[in-house]
């Protein structure tokens, strides 16, 4: 009977033991949590804090109890893997509970321990971070104990902007500061003027080029001069992987502390795979390497791991799109394909069209704006970009459909529309991209 050890029961964890249940009945299977919770909505908690997410089940999706009736797989929280011989085949594991050490051995090792937030050099008691269950119910009743009214997010990625948007919700009186003036950076800076105006349209302040730089009390000081006070800080300035326990596992890491992976997600040592945001792999329609720290693709890994160990030689992955979204107060933003400072390595053409959703006359209509890059040479679409109250997704998982199979920006003429007046135009806008992109 083969022993399949895991390390991490979130995303790829959880989802990756399930898989191989389904395909194994017999094979011993463990999992290590380093935290308290497993298999939780990670996508979810910042709209559980906002109160669009009521039911805290909603979120927390199985305990260890209920993992291993449904499913015979042991699940063993507070314990933190801090070592891997991939020689002897064993994790050294660490029970915080017990405060005790112990070996594990393996026929196979499963790596998926995410990465953790990133903390600033400024220490206080009404600072958080939000990347797990225990930091969502920590923030929820520090909330409702200190009756917060005023909040400092700091940084402007997804987390950043979805944090705030949902303090908003809940009746916080939110400010967003940020290091720089890129914010959303996986979205084309001229793109993202729509987040400034949602914010000064409902009043809440911001400020870029600027830091925190201390916190005395309630009173923050900024890089600017600036002091405010505040009920609350969240830190969302990027994470960082939790790579450190491998460094003399012989596994090789990226210069950032990832780990890459080939199209079955295998290691370089034998027996050995990982997935989630802890790996890199590569795009599927460019030859570069790419870091998607996303759900989708922790779930496609599950399923390939798993089919591989059932024996399936055959399935492989053949890379990233970078598919990704975020939503802001009226307004998605959506992109997929390499990210902006990616193109420097392509001679490519960029064609837009702003215009309606859908048809003009019809109640409801508002502006899409959607941008689309492709090669010169080859005319291969490398990527696109969306922006609107309605509409972006469906046109961004369109063109990542189309990326998919190497379809040329010129083809996208031929795309066939599902049309009615409150869905779309009979020339789509993406139809739109296919016609200029043959006058360019």
């Amino acid at each position: 009977m083969r022993k399949i050890v895991i390390v991490g029961a979130v995303a790829g964890g959880a989802t990756v033991g399930s898989q191989i249940r389904r395909l194994d009945s017999e094979s011993e299977i463990v999992i290590f949590e380093k935290d308290r919770d497993m298999s939780f909505a990670n996508c979810g908690l910042p709209y559980y804090i906002g109160g669009v997410v009521q039911d805290r089940d909603q979120i927390l999706e199985a305990t260890p109890e209920a993992f291993y009736d449904k499913k015979k797989i042991t699940v063993k929280p507070y314990h933190e893997v801090t070592a891997v011989n991939t020689e002897t085949m064993t994790v050294t594991v660490y029970n915080r509970e017990s405060n005790e050490t112990f070996e594990e051995s393996y026929d196979t090792l499963i790596l998926s321990p995410g990465c953790r937030a990133n903390r600033l050099d400024v220490e206080s008691d009404m600072i958080f971070t939000l990347r797990n269950m225990e930091d969502t119910d920590a923030i929820d009743q520090y909330i409702r104990e200190h009756q917060v009214q005023r909040a400092l997010v700091i940084g402007a990625g997804y987390i950043s902007l979805e944090i705030l948007e949902n303090l908003y919700h809940r009746g916080i009186e939110p400010t967003l500061i940020h290091r720089s003036e890129e914010i959303n950076k996986l979205m084309d800076q001229d793109m993202n003027a729509p987040i400034i105006d949602e914010l000064e349209k409902r009043g809440i302040s911001y400020r870029l080029n600027e830091e925190m730089t201390g916190v005395d009390g309630h009173t923050v000081t900024f890089k600017s001069g600036k002091q405010e006070d505040y009920d609350l800080i969240i830190e969302g300035v990027g994470v960082k992987p939790n790579s450190e326990f491998l460094k003399d596992s012989g596994l090789q890491l990226d210069d950032k502390g990832y780990l890459p992976v080939n199209a079955r997600f295998e290691t370089t040592v034998p027996e050995v795979y990982a997935l989630g945001d802890l790996i890199t792999q590569r795009y599927r329609h460019v030859d570069l390497p790419a870091h998607v720290p996303l759900a989708w693709g922790a779930h496609r890994g599950a399923s390939i791991i798993a089919e591989q160990l059932a024996g399936d030689s055959n399935v492989a992955f053949p890379g990233f799109l970078g598919a990704n979204i975020v939503k802001f107060f009226d307004y998605t933003f959506a992109s997929v394909g390499v990210k902006p400072q990616e193109l420097e390595h392509f001679n490519y053409t960029m064609v837009e069209t702003k215009q309606n959703q859908h048809a003009g006359y019809f109640p409801g209509n508002e502006r899409l704006h959607l941008r689309v890059y492709f090669e010169n040479d080859s005319r291969k679409i490398i990527r696109a970009a969306a922006v609107g109250k309605d509409g972006a997704d469906k046109r961004i998982d369109v063109l990542s459909m189309a990326m998919q199979n190497q379809l040329t920006v010129d083809e996208l003429t031929d795309f066939e529309v599902a049309y009615a007046p409150p869905y779309s135009s009979p020339k789509d806008a993406i139809n739109m991209i296919g016609y200029k992109a043959r006058n360019k």
